[in-house]
């Protein structure tokens, strides 16, 4: 085999494996994301003394697969008066962004798709690229309701982005490196949780303002715009917001997993559980705050729109800001020390 060829082959192989690796990790996320959905429907359930899905297959297992396949199934509607290349192409942005981001998330030790050094500011980024998929919504939509809703959603999303963003910076600051593996294990002796506590309640908080979650969830408030930006969409568009949103909650909750709560790390070292793989804190961390998604969404009242942004400019963004200045100054300090 001549060097050239064998090179070639080797290039061959290399696509074929990322490939494949981004293929599991797709079937994986949307897998993940079908069953939070029913997880959510039985946690609400529950909380709210009634019955959730338990009518299709053993338990309610199969209804993601039938709901799915009911979405399928629909006519997909385009109104008449709509850009219909942008009102196709939002919902494929929207879902391609929430899984792009998923390229730089560390599962555990060499366990990531792309261990860039730069993992943190591409989260930042397509995070913040998620709004255009809801403005190309509900403006090519022509109706009045999804562009209300679409311009909520931004106004909302970038509002707070910018405490998100200076939170992030707390956490580059305390760990040295924008590289997410690097964060994760700078966490080693004790989680950003604790050292960061208040830091960590605001970016939770602002991660539920980010995904449109109760009880932030104004750009989708159906006693005012009927569903939002995504009013006028039916069948598999539709699904693809769906899908996206859940999507970006999982997302949400792996950013707090690796940035506050140690990422794959074992809360203390200990013979019972030093036998469990790491890949299994991650995704239990995860699990834990769905859990506290879904329990937020079953208890609290919707915001009004003014209490929303009073929230982000006046208490998030001066505290976020503190923050900077108060980790900034005890680094200097202990690097005098």
């Amino acid at each position: 085999m001549t060097p050239l060829l064998s090179e070639l082959l080797g290039y061959a192989i290399d696509i074929f494996m990322i490939g494949f690796k981004a293929t599991l990790l797709m079937i994986a996320l949307l897998l993940g994301v079908a069953y939070l959905t029913l997880a959510e429907r039985k946690v609400i359930g529950y909380m709210q003394l009634r019955v959730g899905p338990n009518v299709v297959g053993p338990f309610g297992l199969l209804q993601p697969i039938a709901d799915g396949i009911k979405l399928l199934h629909k006519e997909t509607i385009i109104p008449m008066a709509a850009n219909k290349l942008l009102f196709l192409a939002a919902p494929v942005l929207f879902f391609s962004l929430s899984l792009a981001a998923w390229a730089v998330i560390p599962f555990a030790p060499n366990w990531v798709f792309s261990d860039i050094n730069v993992g943190l500011l591409y989260l930042l980024a397509i995070s913040s690229l998620g709004v255009y998929g809801i403005l190309i919504a509900g403006w090519s939509s022509n109706s009045k309701y999804a562009l209300l809703g679409a311009l909520r959603s931004a106004a909302q999303m970038i509002s707070y982005e910018v405490s998100i963003g200076l939170i992030l910076v707390s956490v580059l600051l305390c760990a040295g490196s924008l590289n997410l593996t690097n964060i994760v294990i700078a966490q080693h002796d004790c989680w950003y949780a604790i050292k960061l506590f208040p830091l960590f309640v605001m970016f939770f908080i602002s991660c539920l303002a980010e995904t449109n979650r109760t009880p932030f969830d104004l750009p989708e408030a159906e006693a005012e715009l009927v569903a939002g930006y995504h009013v006028e969409y039916s069948a598999f568009p539709f699904a693809l917001f769906f899908l996206g949103e859940y999507a970006n909650i999982i997302l949400m909750s792996a950013m707090c997993t690796i940035l506050f709560a140690g990422g794959w790390l074992a809360p203390f070292s200990y013979p019972m559980i030093d036998w469990v793989p790491p890949v299994i804190w991650f995704l239990g961390k995860i699990c834990v705050f769905l859990f506290i998604f879904l329990w937020t969404r079953a208890t609290l009242p919707r915001y009004r729109y003014d209490q929303l942004m009073r929230l982000g400019w006046k208490v998030f963004l001066p505290l976020s800001l503190l923050g900077v200045v108060i980790v900034s100054l005890c680094i200097m300090l202990k690097g005098a020390a």
